[in-house]
């Protein structure tokens, strides 16, 4: 029986990186998130610091949640060694933080570790479990703030969209933001006034040199003079 369970985010890396590791490792998949904000109720404190509240994502049709996180808590009691290897990024980092508090037993407590690898090959992966890390709570944060304004501005905004305009309009942490610039830049391009502006420059000479450069140019902005100044 393995000794050490590896939690990965796909099935078909979990297949994988089993090979390169060997009989010692059992490797499974969570197939992404396994906890996130629940799909009714905004799930975000707003008197209390923001404080989001998470759950495990149901069932749905495409992927039996409960049932994945079940199997992962059943493998982790029987292992000696957890190893949580999602993706290296703020998206990873949070679902190891949530596979941590669900999966990982408290009594006896085991050891769990973060491994991160940007390639899945045999050198990279046993080199990155040679040197497993902690999580790390930064990047974790950094994705929950993202996601808690996602879930204020979409959860809040959204409808007040739908009621003034009128349609199913939806607002966005990232979309709302870019749509206003494109609509400013538009503006911008509308209320442009045109206006002529010109340089001639040439190299001229005569039967007599020396040769000089001259210039003429038309410019919307007048010389600054002593009397202007």
């Amino acid at each position: 029986m393995a000794k050490n369970l590896v939690v990965v985010e796909s099935p078909a890396k979990a297949k994988t990186i089993g090979k390169y590791l060997g009989p010692d490792y059992r490797v499974m998949a969570s197939i992404g998130h396994i906890k996130d904000l629940p799909s009714k109720g905004l799930g975000v404190d707003v008197q209390n610091n923001f404080e989001p509240t998470y759950e495990i994502i149901p069932h749905a049709k495409k992927r039996n949640n409960p049932k994945i996180v079940s199997e992962l808590r059943s493998a982790a009691k029987e292992a000696e060694a957890i190893y949580l290897a999602a993706d290296p990024d703020r998206e990873g980092e949070a679902i190891c933080q949530h596979l941590a508090e669900e999966i990982v037993p408290k009594r006896p407590k085991k050891p769990h570790y973060r491994v991160m690898f940007n390639e899945i090959t045999k050198r990279a992966v046993q080199e990155a479990f040679k040197d497993p890390k902690a999580i790390d709570e930064n990047l974790v944060n950094a994705q929950q703030a993202r996601r808690v304004l996602d879930r204020l501005v979409g959860y809040k905004v959204s409808p007040l969209l739908c009621r003034t305009i009128g349609g199913r309009l939806s607002a966005g942490r990232v979309q709302s933001v870019a749509l206003r610039m494109v609509v400013e830049r538009e503006r911008e391009i509308e209320n442009f006034v045109k206006t002529e502006y010109w340089t001639i420059a040439a190299n001229l000479s005569s039967k007599l040199p020396p040769a000089f450069d001259a210039r003429l140019l038309k410019d919307i902005h007048p010389p600054a003079c002593s009397r202007r100044y």
